[in-house]
């Protein structure tokens, strides 16, 4: 009997479904549609989801349990989310407190278990890893060039377009926005209604400039480093097969030459 217990709490696919359920029943919630059923069922999978960290610490040890990247993520997101189940006892006033309902939202980034049933995706994962390793100098001199230029930005018109470039932060979040060719001609237009015709244009050939370096090549030149590094390992296999190939094709011509 009890050897059943523990079988629910451990086995994946009956995991797999109490998280589509209860990610399933805070969709429903959050949609506006208020029942105290869902609130119970949503309270009982969050004491069920205490229960299998319990069962899996006990069964596997902590140590072994622990060196399990997906258990630790596990465990962190159940041990935030405990906090909901006071919803159960407290009064209805202090039950609308957002910041403890929204701790039971952490539970729904556990669906991302469902990843570790992909195809290869340790390997995936460890290239990802590995290319963060790779392209971290990249990445920090790309931030550095959006914060340099946030700050000129902001100098230059923080008086022209202050719903753009009123504080340094706000400037490099638009920064960050012309970057990412994300409505980025709208700042330009907006400098160029608020001034004269020919600091407009001066305004518009500026940001043309500032997305091409930053938002197409200096983007792009990121974008190719780090899928470099993540497929390097890929490239490396490749490499010594046909160097094991090679090394088979020049035998057997010695092999040929010796019978010839």
């Amino acid at each position: 009997m009890l050897s059943n217990f523990k079988k629910i709490f451990i086995n994946e696919s009956v995991i797999l479904s109490i998280i589509v359920i209860n990610t399933i029943i805070i969709f429903i919630t959050e949609s506006g549609i208020k029942n105290s059923l869902l609130l119970h069922l949503d309270i009982l999978i969050t004491i069920f989801f205490a229960i299998e960290m319990i069962v899996k610490i006990k069964e596997y040890g902590f140590k072994q349990f622990w060196s399990n990247g997906w258990d630790r993520f596990d465990f962190i997101i159940v041990f935030l989310s405990i906090p909901s189940i006071t919803t159960l006892f407290v009064s209805s006033s202090l039950s609308n407190l957002s910041v403890i309902l929204a701790l039971r939202l952490l539970r729904i980034f556990r669906i991302f278990r469902v990843f570790k049933f992909f195809p290869n995706i340790n390997q995936i994962t460890k290239g990802f890893v590995r290319a963060l390793k790779q392209s971290r100098a990249i990445l920090i001199g790309f931030i550095i060039i959006i914060i340099i230029s946030g700050l000129i930005n902001c100098c230059l018109f923080k008086n022209i377009a202050p719903e753009y470039f009123s504080t340094p932060l706000n400037s490099i979040y638009t920064v960050f926005r012309i970057f990412t060719v994300e409505g980025w001609y709208e700042i330009p237009d907006a400098i160029a209604l608020a001034t004269t015709p020919l600091i407009g244009k001066i305004a518009r050939l500026y940001f043309c400039l500032l997305l091409c370096g930053g938002g197409i090549i200096g983007l792009s030149f990121v974008n190719s480093v780090f899928v470099d590094a993540m497929v390097e390992d890929n490239n490396d296999n490749v490499i010594n097969q046909l160097n094991r190939i090679e090394k088979k094709l020049e035998e057997l011509e010695k092999k040929l030459g010796v019978r010839n």
